[in-house]
């Protein structure tokens, strides 16, 4: 069950954080002022769903790991110690900044500097993501290394 729980969280994650990075984009490439600033709303509420799923990824995780060991297992633990830290410290805390100045329609230069920040993490954590999906799947035996082959 625990397996069930965290593939079903671990992609619920990774799919919030593409349509957030998705719609950033899109808004922002595309759409006026006040779509922007619905995105940024949308967001600053999508992560009262995102934080649980997120909680939900690394304890299931969390008590997988215990009964394995190894390199996959090992770099899954520092790629979730990358993620979490940037998702607490840029993600959150951009997100929360930017539909504020949005709010009030403030589109200058610090809120394009922080929403290009934004994005280049969200890169960053969709990336990580993916190895850790990837691995995961490698730890469960429904996906084989190119070593192994």
């Amino acid at each position: 069950m625990k397996y069930v729980v965290h593939a079903i969280a671990g992609t619920t994650v990774i799919l919030i954080i593409a349509s957030f990075w998705i719609s950033t984009l899109v808004s922002e490439m595309f759409l006026d002022y006040s779509a922007v600033t619905a995105v940024k709303h949308a967001i600053v509420y999508g992560l009262l769903l995102l934080v649980p799923f997120m909680a939900a990824t690394g304890g299931s995780g969390f008590a997988l790991g215990k009964m394995r060991k190894g390199y996959l297992l090992d770099q899954k633990k520092k790629r979730m110690a990358i993620i979490g830290t940037n998702g607490l410290l840029v993600m959150i805390p951009a997100a929360i900044f930017l539909n504020g100045k949005a709010a009030v329609g403030e589109f200058d230069k610090l809120f394009y500097a922080v929403q290009a920040v934004e994005l280049i993490v969200g890169v960053v954590q969709l990336t990580l993501m993916g190895m850790n999906f990837r691995d995961g799947l490698r730890l469960a035996g429904r996906l084989h290394s190119r070593a192994d082959e």
